[in-house]
């Protein structure tokens, strides 16, 4: 497969790049440090796959794989590699369409077999966060809120987040209250803005305390 990186790392783009091409199956044709230069190479290069981080500049990973795979011409497919396992991210990554999911703790080992999988047709997914998809499905209830309000349903996770941004707290507060990293923060608050079509801190707010994740007290 023709294979596209983007990762906002450059060692960790080097890394990636070497156990690709050790493989002796696969070929880098491109590297990106954000996301907007990931989609445009894609589609410049007419890549088979984009191995995406998730949490980049411009534009988030997530943002990235729908923009990309919406687009009518593209055949390349989109393989996230994350430090984030938790359900809302996997979750998340999986709805754009992605073909496959691997943490970056076990991207050495994993990487080149998740590859192979998607280009046999499969989906892949490190078995470490297996059940972090399951297990939403399984308990998944009847009704779907999301299209019975007609607003968009967030996560427990972006609700957390939500509130505590709306509350005044900054994203480094948010990161020690909630024990994760301020990258994570950046990258909920990111997913929020997107998913609610905000563009400022104000407006989540505003949105927060409207639709009750946050009081005026």
């Amino acid at each position: 497969m023709k294979v596209i990186l983007a990762d906002d790392h450059m060692i960790v783009r080097e890394g990636l790049r070497l156990a690709i091409e050790s493989s002796g199956n696969h070929s880098v044709i491109g590297e990106a440090d954000n996301g907007r230069r990931a989609v445009e190479l894609a589609d410049e290069l007419q890549a088979d796959l984009v191995v995406m981080d998730i949490a980049m500049p411009e534009m988030n990973g997530i943002e990235a794989a729908r923009k990309l795979l919406s687009m009518p011409h593209n055949h390349a497919k989109v393989l996230f590699l994350s430090m984030h396992s938790d359900s809302e991210f996997v979750l998340e990554a999986f709805r754009t369409g992605a073909a496959g999911y691997v943490t970056k703790a076990s991207a050495m080992r994993e990487l080149v077999a998740a590859i192979d999988a998607i280009a046999s047709g499969r989906t892949y997914i490190s078995p470490s966060i297996a059940d972090v998809v399951l297990t939403p499905i399984v308990r998944r209830p009847a009704v779907d809120v999301a299209a019975e309000t007609g607003k968009p349903q967030l996560t427990p996770r972006e609700s957390e987040i939500l509130k505590l941004l709306a509350e005044g707290l900054s994203a480094k507060e948010c990161a020690v209250r909630l024990g994760i990293s301020n990258k994570t923060v950046h990258a909920f608050r990111g997913q929020l803005m997107d998913k609610l079509n905000l563009r400022s801190i104000p407006e989540l707010t505003k949105y927060a305390i409207k639709n009750g994740y946050a009081t005026l007290d």
